[in-house]
């Protein structure tokens, strides 16, 4: 795409954008699958930025952002309808409907914001703990459609066979965008997926913040990035006494994960309260989806208000 096609896009989406309201959905302008087809943003860090601070302000770059805010997120990987609500739905219908589901929170969440997010599996851990990577021109269509409409977007690695440093390395690069986040989910940090679970350590989980905070600190990021990691068994983390989140701009965040009854998953997340070394706390729920074995789904469904009643509150909810 050349400069003026770039300006062109820019200055039709600023005009038609209208002002973000705090404690509410931002009601963004969809972008159609045609324009998407053409490829409707080609990446610029300063027209990124522009189209980014139009959208958010600096509110995403405040410290305190969990505590005025939540972030919603469909959960997935575009390719597969089993691993989530995002392979289900091609991208530019899976945005009005995260949109829908983000409202649900905003009518019960007080005065807090939503901000909508696409939590992407960047790494799928395969058999002896190799990694199949998302296509770039794939993940290139999610980045832009989440910039363009107001929303975040996670990458998700499963680590398998490698290395926490080889693992946040790869992804590095994302966070040129100012709305990218990352993720690593210790379940998979394993050469025998499905046949044991993975773990990290405490000093994974900080290198994984040191990593983060060096590279935007040389390469002049600025803003925050979040860093999720899931939990479902006390064994996923091992000396959680060691976690430091002190990793500043990285804002990490340790999400209850798990599938099942309320009760169950309540339960998941009163153990995971423990680790309050670890403040920010984020919690996934279950779409059903089929009854197919080794499809999970949350039996039944735990409603907004119910999840917001958490202690602690999730700041990040995920929806898979």
């Amino acid at each position: 795409m050349n400069l003026k096609r770039i300006v062109t896009a820019l200055t039709a989406l600023i005009i038609l954008l209208p002002e973000s309201r705090g404690g509410e959905v931002m009601d963004i302008r969809p972008v159609s699958a045609a324009e998407m087809s053409q490829g409707l943003f080609s990446f610029n860090r300063d027209v990124a930025d522009i189209i980014y601070n139009k959208l958010f302000g600096e509110k995403l770059f405040e410290p305190g952002f969990f505590e005025n805010n939540h972030v919603v997120a469909y959960y997935g990987h575009p390719r597969s309808k089993i691993m989530g609500i995002v392979g289900r739905h091609p991208v530019h219908e899976l945005g009005p409907m995260l949109k829908s589901t983000a409202a649900e929170y905003d009518r019960v969440n007080g005065s807090k914001g939503v901000v909508p997010a696409i939590y992407i599996i960047y790494g799928t851990c395969q058999p002896r703990g190799e990694i199949n990577r998302i296509e770039k021109k794939l993940l290139d269509k999610y980045i832009e459609y989440t910039l363009l409409n107001g929303m975040l977007l996670y990458l998700d690695h499963q680590l398998g066979k490698y290395s926490m440093e080889q693992a946040i390395g790869e992804m590095l690069p994302y966070l040129k965008y100012p709305h990218v986040h990352l993720a690593f989910d210790p379940e998979w940090h394993t050469t025998r997926p499905m046949r044991e679970i993975g773990s990290v350590t405490a000093d994974e989980v900080n290198l994984a913040q040191r990593i983060i905070r060096d590279y935007m600190i040389k390469n002049s990021i600025r803003g925050k990035r979040h860093l999720v990691f899931h939990q479902f068994n006390p064994k996923m983390l091992r000396g959680r006494e060691g976690v430091t989140a002190t990793f500043d701009p990285v804002i990490l965040v340790h999400a209850t994960s798990g599938w099942g009854p309320p009760d169950n998953k309540r339960s998941t997340h009163e153990r995971n309260a423990l680790t309050v070394n670890i403040p920010h706390k984020g919690f996934k729920l279950w779409f059903f989806y089929t009854t197919k074995k080794g499809v999970h789904f949350d039996n039944p469904l735990m409603k907004p208000e119910e999840v917001l009643r958490l202690k602690p509150e999730p700041g990040i909810i995920i929806y898979q």
